[in-house]
């Protein structure tokens, strides 16, 4: 049974490390900025010497194939991304690309002949921190998104996702367009502590959490700190404090699947002596099941108009609704019979954060493998990964491709 060669596979993620690499060790390497051509010219050299093809569509995303005996057949596709977030880690996503290109180098290695193409994609700006949304060129390619919208799409500075991608000559002439997937895996850090606090090699993902994003207005009434008694008070930010309790406790209570954040709040009118007028607040829920979420959305109504009682009124405006992913038995299937074969211990997992793949399973079969990171660490300069988790996870993904390479 092969393996890929790990120790060529470690000094890839080291030499990637390097671009955009920050001195307390993680990386800065936002979508469509100088650092992502460098790696992306850097990702591209390495798929040349391999005698890989390479092919840029006019979002960007990067298509690096190796050719089947068949090649009237729909291919195995692998991928993730190389931008970062900003003071980010030197695995999450770029550990998928690598990984995948150590595949075909792998199989370059052994001369091992598939039935069907295999494909490494590069998604452009999966991270979403230069250019909203994230997820954004995976999301035009699979149908979720105009191109006309995508490229539109401007960062703090005003610049334009299609006005970067010529900047960096990454604005290809392929369509940015899904054409047939016979299987589509992901291989990525878990970013959460479970493998590693329960020494688990593999996690093989069957779904991805549904997402529903609120923004809530609370409206008291401004007041005098000084001069106006407790009972007389409308304080929007006391009663943003007991909302803020029963959010956490609507996560509670939908656990262990269940997530529930307050992540922004703005105070107004943010004086020390002022008793708070307006506060609004972002809520987030996570499940992977549909109707859970919705009993989330009810509990967390009912807590709104309950915040009356207060003298406070509160506005709730949902403003994104994704729904849960469940990933394909057959991708999985393969997936698992790798991590028997290879001897390594797995559990089925979901993931509570979005990638890529979550949007290509909506056209394509697709799953995803994940391996542990350290403490759970990830979007931080802290992130780590082990030489052996990168091996081990690398191994899966190696299997579980060639496996639907060899099927006619």
């Amino acid at each position: 049974m092969i393996r890929i060669d790990a120790p060529r596979l470690w000094s890839t993620l080291a030499m990637m490390a390097q671009i955009g690499g920050t001195p307390a060790g993680g990386v800065t390497r936002l979508a469509l900025s100088e650092e992502d051509r460098i790696a992306r010219n850097l990702l591209r050299d390495w798929a040349q010497e391999a005698e890989l093809t390479c092919d840029v569509d006019s979002m960007g995303n990067m298509f690096i194939r190796r050719a089947g005996k068949n090649r009237a057949l729909p291919p195995v596709m692998t991928g993730s991304h190389v931008d970062s977030q900003p003071l980010g880690g030197n695995y999450d996503g770029i550990y998928g690309v690598l990984a995948g290109l150590e595949v075909l180098r792998t199989l370059n290695d052994h001369q091992v002949e598939t039935e069907r193409d295999i494909v490494l994609v590069n998604w452009t700006n999966e991270e979403g921190a230069r250019f909203a949304p994230a997820m954004l060129a995976s999301g035009v390619w699979s149908g979720l998104f105009s191109e006309e919208y995508a490229l539109a799409r401007a960062d703090n500075a005003g610049v334009t996702v299609g006005e970067a991608l010529d900047a960096i000559g990454y604005r290809g002439t392929q369509p940015a367009r899904a054409f047939p997937i016979h299987a589509c895996y992901e291989l990525h850090i878990e970013q959460g502590p479970i493998l590693e606090d329960e020494a688990i090699d593999i996690g093989l993902v069957r779904a991805a959490m549904g997402q529903r994003w609120f923004t809530l207005t609370l409206d008291g009434f401004a007041a005098h700190a000084g001069t106006t008694p407790m009972h007389s008070r409308r304080d929007a930010l006391t009663a943003f404090a007991e909302l803020a309790l029963m959010v956490e406790e609507i996560g509670y209570q939908h656990k262990p699947d269940g997530r529930a954040t307050i992540g922004m709040a703005q105070v107004t009118p943010n004086s020390r002596n002022v008793v708070p007028s307006r506060v609004v607040c972002s809520v987030e829920f996570r499940h992977p099941q549909s109707e859970v979420l919705e009993a989330m959305e009810v509990a967390l109504r009912e807590a709104a108009v309950g915040l009356a009682t207060r003298g406070v009124t509160a506005n709730v405006e949902r403003i994104f609704d994704y729904a849960p992913i469940a990933f394909d038995e057959a991708c999985l299937a393969r997936s698992e019979k790798a991590v028997e074969a290879l001897g390594y211990s797995a559990k089925p997992m979901v993931s509570g954060a979005g990638h890529d793949t979550c949007y290509i399973s909506k056209i394509a079969p697709a799953s995803m493998i994940f391996i542990p990171c350290e403490k759970g660490i990830s979007h931080n300069e802290a992130e780590k990964i082990l030489p052996e988790w990168s091996e081990k996870g690398a191994n899966v993904l190696l299997h579980s491709m060639l496996s639907a390479a060899l099927e006619k």
